[in-house]
């Protein structure tokens, strides 16, 4: 069983259905071992933190992750100054660059 697909199962079956009390069979029955033997497989401890991967994701866990900022917004008005006056000198100004008006 992989890693992944045991961490997913832990969610699913909660822990006091380990207890032989709470099934209500002999503490020896096959059932009661199936579910023991499950749990001891489970991984322990906190799941390990994904990476993120790409550009896209490096930019959202550095800035929407555990310590959202405003940069963002800041990004935006940036990249859309800098649109506007390649727009600007794409349509007016490279036709004024040696000549007055």
């Amino acid at each position: 069983m992989s890693f992944v697909t045991r961490r997913a199962l832990s969610t699913l079956i909660p822990p006091k259905v380990a207890s032989p009390s709470a099934i209500g069979g002999a503490q020896d029955a096959a059932r009661m071992q199936r579910v023991v033997s499950f749990y001891e497989k489970l991984p322990r401890g906190p799941a390990p933190e994904i990476k993120p991967k790409g550009l896209f994701g490096r930019y959202q866990a550095r800035y929407f992750g555990k310590n959202p900022s405003a940069a963002p917004i800041a990004h935006v008005i940036g990249a859309l100054l800098l649109f506007g006056y390649c727009n600007n000198y794409y349509f007016h100004l490279r036709h004024h660059k040696n000549n007055v008006h």
